[in-house]
């Protein structure tokens, strides 16, 4: 029998299931509820945390697994922004997580492999002036999680600027005083807008608002998280940035690459611009050691 499965059944919505039995991994995504992964058991460990409640609400913003953030990270200055004399309306993260996925394909080729697309409709028109197209592909290999990422710029004669991340909820079962593996030496405290000195833990207990790791050089972070595991996130050089946060009283950390800070489509000032017809490529990994 093959090393990989890929089978589709119904929890609420349709999600699908990606296994390979070698590393006893296994990989659960639901494309109508923002294209998200709402469960990554890793060599046997789950890593995610999840509010099944808020995943079974047709418009509750999910709680867990790791939603994709697009055309924005975090919010914006009154849930709002002007581009090109024109004012829009943007919920906190943008579009995508909100938004129904379809499924391209699926494989059980050398991986167990899922690929899900958002084009831009009615709905995101109004909030984000631009045609685009979203490819993701979900692959579980070696026991690893690539999320391949594909941004497109549809639009005719129009740069299209965006900057987008992920939202990841890893369980913990410990206290949320952790230490990172990271080269980032400054954060941005967003509770007082400070910009400290980062010296490997953190403490994310008590806190209302996230922090920003300001100033890596190597894209990827290392941290402990629940059943005596660590994660390990690789991505590439468009992840400038990555945000700790989490909710008082809630066994989750979430640690989360983006392409830019919190409210950069007022500031404009670090966008990705993405020429008409053409597209950006990235890869996300979550890995599991022991």
């Amino acid at each position: 029998m093959s090393n990989y499965g890929v089978r589709n059944y119904v929890d609420t919505y349709s999600v699908y299931e990606l296994t390979e039995k070698s590393t006893e991994s296994r990989i659960i995504v639901c494309p109508e509820r923002g294209g998200i992964v709402i469960g990554c058991q890793l060599h046997g460990q789950e890593l995610f945390y999840l509010d099944k409640a808020t995943f079974e609400h047709p418009t509750a913003n999910i709680r867990g697994g790791n939603p994709i953030l697009f055309p924005i990270c975090g919010q914006l200055e009154n849930l709002s922004y002007e581009w090109d004399g024109q004012a829009y309306n943007m919920a906190n993260h943008g579009v995508a997580r909100t938004s129904a996925w379809e499924v391209v394909g699926t494989s059980e080729e050398g991986e167990a492999s899922i690929t899900i697309r958002l084009r831009s409709n009615e709905q995101t028109l109004l909030s984000f002036p631009f045609d685009f197209e979203l490819l993701f592909t979900y692959a579980l290999k070696d026991g690893k999680l690539h999320t391949r990422q594909q941004y497109r710029n549809l639009s005719k004669g129009k740069t299209m600027p965006f900057y987008a991340g992920f939202h990841p909820y890893f369980a913990i079962d410990q206290g949320k005083s952790i230490v990172y593996e990271t080269d980032a030496s400054t954060y941005l405290d967003y509770n007082d807008n400070v910009v400290k000195p980062f010296e490997g833990e953190f403490d994310l207990e008590g806190l209302v608002e996230s922090v920003t790791l300001l100033d890596a050089k190597q894209r990827e972070i290392a941290f402990p998280v629940a059943g005596g595991v660590r994660v390990r996130m690789t991505y590439d050089d468009i992840f400038k940035y990555v945000v700790l946060w989490s909710s008082n009283g809630k066994p989750f950390i979430c640690v989360e690459p983006w392409m830019a800070l919190t409210g950069e489509l007022n500031r404009q000032e670090e966008l990705v611009m993405l020429e008409a017809g053409q597209e950006l490529r990235a890869n996300l990994t979550i890995a599991c050691e022991s």
